[in-house]
């Protein structure tokens, strides 16, 4: 897949600004894409848009096809007339810097239960139902089923309860103003002539509707607990690997299907999405499977995935995918086969790029092929200032040697001396040969570790990092699009 000249910005939705709590696809996310589009932006990626579910992280999601009610807008439902002022005005003062899921979710719950209780469908939501039903029906009557049973995953569901018909309908009803609202901001950020990249994580979780309406797809036992559990081995994020918890796909059935869920799961996403950023792409040579009830990664072993088989089929079901292989961590000459095959550019990350790793170099610019997406840094890295900040402190993994000899070889392969250290990061990647250069919107505000939105292998308070209501200044669109224009973007 031939990707254009381009430049983009990395913000996941629930960071945008807002009155509710949490970032929606209301107002903020159109201001946003007006933003990309004054600053020559033609990319805007996202991470996964699914419901969330355990440490309200988007990678572990409750289902691979449904969207993210926490994302709709109130205000849009407002202008429907299935809530009024006052259903909105009586938001409590939800902090502006941060997502306190704890208090918004169910607050805004309720007010999408009210809004469905206003609602009379029509001739567009039975459409949206029926044209939906392979995946909807099943993820109405999971969700129902796991509200009716307090919210616990559904091992532990009670067997005598039941999805009352109306609850069916409050989950279709909340996935149709989903894709209602989803639909309208692609296609306002189309006319802008920007693409939105999405994110799709290679597993789901094992308290997913996936799991629970395909147990045949996964590695399970008798009572539907994992035999086997995803990760990945040590590596640069985790000395003790990290251990994913999502169950394994059993790939002797999907290929005996001929994978007919994964080619409707591209299908899916790509009615969603313009780009598709396919998370741990070496996971499908072969994957790192470690046996359930293990306390860390580390008792692992490698296991041949599907290959190229699966792209094969994907490709002859859909024509060429607008991929982007996420090829980080251990990556083997028959991952890249793979990759290079179905020519899917991978990712090249800088703030990997002066360290001791020995893949370093390869995270250098002047090493860049054109087929990459370069990146300052991704949502699973510190910000590149907090990261900059960071590596001023000696910790208990490098000594200070070594981190005196990195800041020193930043700063003279950057032609900087340390000052708005962002800035010649997304410089660089930006004047770089490579086709795609991104950066998170952290690093375009120049912010520090407080706004790092993930620490690969902990659960505890990420995803939450909000941007303030008056964070883009005047002067960071022109400051953007002279650099797009300098550099062909």
């Amino acid at each position: 897949m031939k990707f254009s000249r381009s430049a983009g910005i990395l913000l996941h939705p629930t960071s945008l600004p807002g009155p509710h709590g949490i970032g929606d696809l209301g107002r903020s996310a159109r201001a946003f894409a007006d933003f990309l589009s004054d600053a020559g932006m033609r990319i805007w990626q996202v991470l996964p848009l699914s419901p969330t579910g355990y440490g309200d992280s988007p990678y572990q999601s409750l289902s691979a096809f449904a969207g993210n009610p926490l994302l709709i807008a109130l205000d849009d439902l407002a202008d429907q007339g299935l809530l009024s002022r006052a259903d909105l005005d009586s938001a409590p003062g939800f902090p502006a810097h941060t997502v306190d899921f704890e208090r918004v979710i169910p607050w805004k719950t309720a007010r999408l239960r009210r809004a469905f209780e206003r609602f009379r469908p029509g001739p567009e939501f039975d459409r949206f139902s029926e044209q939906n039903a392979n995946w909807l029906d099943s993820w109405a009557r999971f969700a129902a089923l796991k509200d009716a049973n307090g919210g616990v995953a559904w091992l532990e569901w009670d067997p005598s309860r039941t999805a009352d018909p109306r609850e069916l309908d409050l989950h279709r009803f909340l996935q149709f103003q989903f894709a209602r609202q989803w639909t309208a901001l692609k296609q306002y950020c189309g006319a802008r002539r920007i693409a939105i990249m999405g994110d799709m994580p290679i597993y789901v979780a094992h308290d997913s509707a996936d799991v629970w309406a395909r147990p045949d797809l996964f590695e399970l036992d008798g009572l539907g607990r994992p035999l086997v559990v995803a990760g990945v081995p040590p590596d640069y994020f985790s000395a003790d690997g990290q251990l994913w918890g999502n169950p394994i796909y059993r790939w002797e059935q999907i290929a005996r299907d001929r994978f007919a869920w994964w080619i409707e799961r591209f299908r899916h996403t790509l009615t969603v999405v313009d780009l598709i950023r396919l998370d741990h792409f070496r996971g499908f040579e072969a994957y790192w499977e470690v046996p359930g009830g293990e306390p860390t990664a580390r008792n692992g072993r490698w296991v041949k995935g599907p290959g190229a088989a699966l792209f094969e089929a994907a490709e002859s079901a859909l024509g060429p995918l607008p991929l982007v292989a996420e090829n980080l961590g251990v990556i083997t000459p028959e991952v890249e086969a793979i990759r290079h095959q179905f020519q899917y550019p991978g990712m090249s990350i800088l703030q990997f790029a002066f360290g001791t790793d020995p893949q370093a170099p390869t995270f250098r610019p002047h090493n860049y092929p054109r087929e990459v997406v370069a990146y300052t840094g991704t949502h699973d890295n510190d910000t590149t200032v907090g990261w900059w900040n960071s590596s001023a402190a000696i910790d208990s993994t490098r000594s200070a040697a070594d981190i005196a000899k990195e800041r020193a070889e930043t700063l003279a392969y950057l032609n900087a001396d340390g000052r708005e250290i962002h800035w010649p990061f997304i410089r660089a990647v930006m004047a770089s040969v490579a086709d795609t250069a991104l950066a998170p919107m952290q690093d375009v505000l120049g912010l520090g570790t407080e706004a790092r939105m993930n620490l690969p292998g902990s659960t505890r308070n990420h995803w939450r990092w909000r941007m303030q209501p008056d964070a883009i200044t005047p002067d960071l669109a022109p400051r953007l699009h002279e650099l797009a224009r300098l550099y062909d973007r």
